[in-house]
């Protein structure tokens, strides 16, 4: 028997709209296209101006950290609203993998790791990055500690070559751990990686017998991670989604063929109607999830591989749908569409792909029959 949600509500459904609107206002104001083009050449690949703005100026990174640990002690629903804006904008910056790290720390339980972390976390003065994957994907992990000592390679790190430390899972004899490393330690070498989708910054972090403070995590602590990547992904996904589709009605409006408006035509009307559908369906399933991650609700994990699986599909649906609609202008580097379908492609890989998941959930309910 399941439970229904209760969140904090520190923060009003009217001033969640407010932080909506701000961040939305300074997207805007930090310049679009021309901002965000610029963001993927730099090195370290990070609109660092953003950044400081959002963490420092208006607080994101604290917003699901309690105050306890210098946090605003609101929830990841107010997470969920930046990560959607940030989206829809494939803004550099890395609130993603802030949100993550802050999600592991309170996973694993471990006050004493959370009170030397969170506080720089929330500040925006130190960005935290979560390695995890091996080379076949997220089902395991690529590192193995030993007496300390972590070794091996990381894969498919976001963010890690502007992270001032990494958290590590790693897997041991007796199971996966987590561990708390300085980014720039002697023997790190972070190696960023070429990119299908160059607005998500990904690296490899290869560890050569790098000491490593272990982070007390109790059971299920793994579990819950990758339960919040997914709940958090939904959300920016959706942000993606629904600005993939604003930008394929206003260019169907635009493009005049055979004397008319192309969106006057019933065929592209049906598509956009399935754009549309897919967008919210999507961000109703995201925001189940991602209420039931930030109350800690016992169908969180469910909740959360669903909208991992219907975000993923619907937003490559609707980036491919986009795609097809602007073909009228060609797929160049010029036109920001083509960045949304990458966006799209990456985050379906991320934390396990949708049929991964699927498989994973027929599995676990087998085993419970």
């Amino acid at each position: 028997m399941t439970t229904e949600p209760t969140v904090r509500e520190s923060i009003s459904a009217e001033e969640r709209r407010a932080l909506r609107e701000s961040i939305a206002a300074l997207l805007t104001q930090r310049g679009g296209s021309a901002a965000l083009r610029a963001s993927m050449t730099t090195t370290p690949r990070i609109d660092r101006g953003l950044w400081q703005t959002l963490s420092t100026e208006i607080g994101v990174t604290a917003l699901p950290i309690p105050e306890e640990f210098g946090g605003a002690g609101a929830s990841f629903l107010e997470t969920a609203v930046v990560l959607e804006e940030l989206g829809g904008a494939l803004s550099v910056v890395p609130v993603f993998s802030a949100a993550l790290a802050s999600a592991a720390l309170l996973a694993a339980g471990d006050d004493a790791a959370s009170e030397r972390l969170l506080p720089a976390i929330a500040a925006g003065t130190s960005i935290v990055a979560l390695c995890w994957a091996a080379p076949s994907g997220w089902s395991s992990s690529g590192v193995r500690a030993e007496a300390g000592l972590l070794s091996g390679t990381a894969h498919y790190v976001l963010d890690a070559e502007s992270a001032d430390h990494l958290l590590v899972i790693a897997g041991t004899d007796a199971g996966l751990t987590v561990h708390d490393v300085d980014a720039r330690a002697e023997g790190v070498t972070i190696t960023p990686q070429p990119l299908l989708d160059p607005t998500r910054p990904l690296a490899s972090v290869t560890f050569d017998d790098v000491p490593a403070e272990t982070i007390t995590a109790g059971a299920g602590a793994v579990d819950a991670i990758r339960t919040a990547a997914w709940a958090l992904m939904s959300a920016e996904q959706v942000g993606g989604a629904a600005r993939a589709l604003d930008l394929t009605v206003g260019y169907s409006k635009e493009r005049n063929q055979f004397g008319r408006a192309i969106g006057s035509f019933q065929a592209l009307k049906h598509r956009m109607a399935d754009m549309y559908a897919h967008v919210a369906t999507s961000r109703a399933i995201s925001h189940a999830a991602v209420e039931a991650l930030a109350a800690g609700s016992v169908d969180a994990a469910e909740l959360a591989a669903a909208a991992r699986v219907h975000c993923s599909e619907a937003y490559t649906s609707v980036a491919g749908d986009a795609i097809q609609i602007h073909g009228g202008i060609g797929i160049t580097w010029e036109h920001d569409i083509q960045l949304y379908f990458k966006r799209a492609q990456s985050s379906s890989q991320l934390f396990g792909q949708p049929h991964e998941v699927v498989a994973d959930m027929v599995k676990r309910l087998r085993l419970n029959v």
